[in-house]
């Protein structure tokens, strides 16, 4: 099963799909075949395994597959995982995760129903981790929220003339593109578009634009500028009128989106947080103090320090002279996503 965790980490951490590994072993415990899948469109993992298998000559009847997700046990673009082990004459079928989207469940019980035994648990905490935030969006019927916020040591995201560029490192921006790179949309809202004219785009350590490049999603009702640069090079443009979090994410949902990182500003920040949407919090927080200027977050209606909004750190880094604190609201499950790491962050 460590192994199918490998092979499944190999898989895009974007996309409507999961990141599946699936490893089939012979009676001497000798692999026969592996496999993993590459993202919407390709054979799942126990069909690329299948496939390995055969062109390795192995033969696979009597075998079990290892797999990180329950076989799937519909037809979208491939047939269901679950038929295609049976007619292969696979014997055991040992998963870590039983799917949580019900177009695709079943398949543990069509495996057992053709006589296959099936074991399931098994590295289920690392299995639900690889899966990251398309577990807990399938499970939601929403896409996963990540708020992120890059502000002053004082908690402002621009001086009061409007500058901002930059509060926040060299490191720091190059850390939240390889987030953008990860992630399925990103939202701000028009205001942020006619303030600060963003392009929204996933760009490596060379500027350079990376092979994916999430939705760009404007919040609001006011049409996006002709010229603006969202109107440019990068992943399609969305606009969503309305102000309610719960109508963008079911807006976002109906595209198949399983992940959203929403980036600003400090109305939409607030209005996600009010809605009690975010799933998760990352905070650029650069050591540089503003003193005026407007604030990271938006009016949250609260009056009282007892009503203030609780989140709990679950990782701290350091990226060149900033400190990164991912957090989630006190009370969330432990988080699943997989933090984009570099090679200057230190714990």
């Amino acid at each position: 099963m460590a192994r199918a965790l490998e092979l499944a980490r190999r898989g895009p951490a974007h996309g409507p799909n999961p990141r599946v590994g699936c490893v089939l072993l012979g009676a001497d415990g000798a692999t026969l075949g592996e496999g993993w899948h590459r993202g919407a469109g390709t054979p799942h993992a126990e069909l690329a395994a299948l496939t390995d298998a055969r062109e390795r000559g192995s033969d696979v009847r009597g075998a079990t597959a290892v797999v990180t997700l329950e076989p799937c046990d519909h037809t979208g673009r491939t047939g269901p995982c679950s038929r295609a082990l049976v007619e292969a004459g696979v014997a055991r079928v040992v998963l870590a995760v039983e799917d949580p989207n019900p177009l695709a469940s079943g398949g543990a019980r069509t495996l057992r129903a053709a006589g296959v035994e099936v074991q399931a648990g098994l590295l289920a905490d690392e299995g639900r981790e690889v899966l990251g935030p398309w577990f807990e969006a399938v499970s939601r019927g929403r896409p996963f929220v990540t708020l992120k916020v890059a502000a002053s040591l004082d908690g402002r995201v621009a001086a009061a003339d409007g500058s901002s560029r930059w509060i926040t490192s060299e490191e720091s921006r190059r850390h939240a593109h390889a987030l953008r790179a990860q992630v399925d949309a990103i939202a701000v809202g028009s205001g942020t578009v006619r303030a600060d004219d963003p392009s929204l785009t996933a760009r490596g350590d060379d500027a350079t634009l990376t092979a994916h490049q999430p939705l760009r999603v404007v919040v609001g009702r006011t049409e996006v500028p002709a010229g603006a640069r969202l109107r440019g090079p990068g992943g399609e443009l969305v606009q969503i009128a309305s102000h309610d979090p719960h109508e963008v994410l079911a807006a976002l949902h109906g595209r198949e989106v399983r992940h959203v990182l929403v980036e600003g500003g400090p109305t939409l920040a607030a209005a996600f947080l009010r809605a009690r949407v975010v799933d998760e919090v990352h905070a650029y927080v650069a050591p540089v103090l503003l003193g005026s200027g407007p604030s990271a977050i938006g009016d949250l209606g609260i009056g009282t320090i007892d009503a203030a909004v609780r989140l709990e750190p679950h990782e701290v880094y350091r990226l060149g002279p900033d400190v990164l604190v991912v957090a989630r609201p006190r009370g969330a499950a432990a988080p699943q996503t997989s933090i984009v790491r570099t090679t200057s962050e230190e714990s």
